[in-house]
């Protein structure tokens, strides 16, 4: 669908073509008449009546440039009359139509105002200072035709390309924020799947222990209420995170100890072997590869509470500055059936991702024994 604007311009382009096409034929019937050529009346009748067509005729210049161009030049060849609006057409071919039409087309004009001057000369101008008007004024006019079309295929190639550069920008933005939502994604279930996992293991202890001593009633009762109060924490700092790029640093490779505190006071047995000491105050971890250390330590208790109760965990961490550090998480097999069974795995793939980030590996499986390890190893910058 053309717009209003486009109508318009092509009305105005019509307009400053057909004008002066008609210019120059009402000048020829002017000069007909003061100088009589030796025909007979009904030709030139003939001769005018198809100079008014020819300019009708370039109404449908557009729609069938070729067939109009062609049909203007044959008629040019007996018809001078017909002349100027045999160059508007072969304008318009120029302008629409690839090089191999235009070139038929102008030899087709070019031959037949040839053969309109070699039947009808004109008395006061040489022949061949006539052809070479006729020749220079069709090369002109391909030119100009020619020219038109290039420009408007660079503005066309322009805008494409503007298209395109939008559409990519719009795929970048894109992009951009389903990365963004599934980093924030992933912290979330990092750090909230750890906490409600805390919640979950005293809640239910408060539940089917109903005959415990107040005072462990009391323990439990803290517990819930304190994992909770961490649990809003964290999700407050993760839409902080999100509100605001500046905020407190995300825990490291130091606060895996206080992990380890938790899931003990949670009732799972771990044992911590840091050869490397990140953890103990030791060499540090760049903040993005001690954050994903924690991380893959956090994911690994929270599914030990939900798949392997109660089982031993043993997390051993080792490595040196400048080479690489690897945390491996090993538990034992579950003494039970497991208080979640099945899962999403969306925590693993999570760490995957977190590793790849920082050009790390992980890599997860059963043990022989029956248990469950998941291992990592990133690069470790001196």
């Amino acid at each position: 669908m053309r717009t209003l604007r486009e109508t318009v311009g092509d009305r105005v382009a019509d307009a400053a073509l057909i004008v002066p096409a008609a210019a120059v034929m009402v000048i020829t019937v002017v000069g007909q008449a003061n100088e009589p050529v030796p025909v007979s009346a009904w030709v030139l009748y003939a001769d005018r009546v198809t100079g008014v067509l020819s300019l009708l005729a370039l109404w449908w210049r557009r729609r069938y440039p070729v067939v109009v161009g062609i049909a203007l030049a044959v008629a040019s060849s007996f018809s001078e009359t017909t002349a100027a609006a045999a160059i508007v057409a072969l304008f318009t071919v120029a302008v629409h139509r690839p090089a191999r039409v235009t070139a038929a087309v102008c030899a087709t004009s070019l031959a037949a105002l040839s053969g309109y001057q070699l039947r009808w000369p004109e008395a006061a101008v040489p022949p061949l200072t006539v052809f070479v008007i006729i020749g220079l004024g069709h090369l002109a006019t391909v030119a100009a035709g020619l020219s038109v079309r290039s420009r408007r295929a660079l503005v066309a190639s322009l805008r494409e390309r503007v298209a395109a550069a939008e559409v990519e920008a719009q795929l970048r933005a894109e992009h951009a924020e389903r990365e963004a939502r599934e980093a924030l994604a992933r912290e979330m279930h990092d750090v909230l799947g750890h906490r409600l996992s805390l919640l979950s293991v005293h809640a239910g202890a408060l539940t089917y222990h109903r005959g415990a001593s107040p005072q462990d009633r009391a323990r439990a009762a803290e517990v819930v209420r304190e994992s909770a109060h961490r649990a809003l924490q964290d999700l407050r700092e993760v839409i902080g995170v999100l509100r605001a790029p500046v905020g407190e640093p995300p825990p490291g490779a130091e606060d895996v100890p206080e992990l380890v505190d938790e899931a003990r006071r949670a009732g799972t047995p771990v044992e911590l072997r840091d050869e490397a000491g990140v953890t103990t105050g030791g060499p540090s971890l760049p903040g993005t590869h001690g954050h994903t250390l924690y991380r893959l330590v956090q994911e690994a208790l929270t599914n030990v509470r939900k798949h392997a109760a109660g089982a031993l965990v043993v997390i051993r961490i080792t490595g040196r500055p400048g080479d690489h550090v690897t945390a491996e998480v090993v538990n034992a097999p579950p003494a039970g059936p497991p208080s979640h069974p099945g899962g999403s795995g969306a925590g693993l793939r999570g760490l995957r991702e977190r590793a790849r980030l920082v050009t790390g590996q992980l890599d997860h499986g059963p043990t022989d024994s029956g248990g469950w390890r998941v291992g990592l190893r990133l690069p470790w910058p001196s």
